[in-house]
């Protein structure tokens, strides 16, 4: 199976040293997102983790769809966050968002979050995806 560069304009676009997401051995890798306007590349929502949450897990859905998969195909979900603080709210938002897409009784995705600095000050969350590439 050859590797397969996953690209669409419903995502922000990513910087010319990475790839929005990539399929190898049939897994989709999708590259961290952040709560940034797919058509401005503005980062949205300063100061407001669930609404960032919310729009980071929207540019993971754009890149999954356009590979042809969905968050019932993810298998792990790893959140970055730059304050241990944000974690209850961004919780909520991740849950609300994850639960009204993975089909009912459905595996829920696992996950890892990860307390950090992220490359831009304004962002308060990042997220990637691994998932089985359909």
């Amino acid at each position: 199976m050859s590797d397969i560069r996953i690209s669409t304009d419903q995502a922000p676009a990513p910087a010319h040293t990475f790839s929005q997401g990539v399929v190898r051995g049939g897994l989709l890798q999708v590259s961290g997102q952040g709560p940034v306007d797919p058509e401005t590349n503005e980062y949205l929502h300063p100061g407001d983790v669930k609404a960032q949450t919310v729009r980071t897990l929207q540019n993971v859905e754009a890149i999954l769809a356009a590979a042809g998969a969905g968050f019932d195909d993810v298998l792990m979900l790893r959140v970055y966050l730059t304050s241990r603080d944000d974690f209850a709210a961004m919780n909520e938002a991740y849950g609300e968002f994850i639960g009204s897409r993975v089909v009912e009784g459905g595996i829920l995705p696992s996950r890892t979050t990860v307390m950090t600095g992220l490359p831009r000050e304004e962002m308060l969350v990042e997220i990637d995806a691994l998932a089985v590439a359909r």
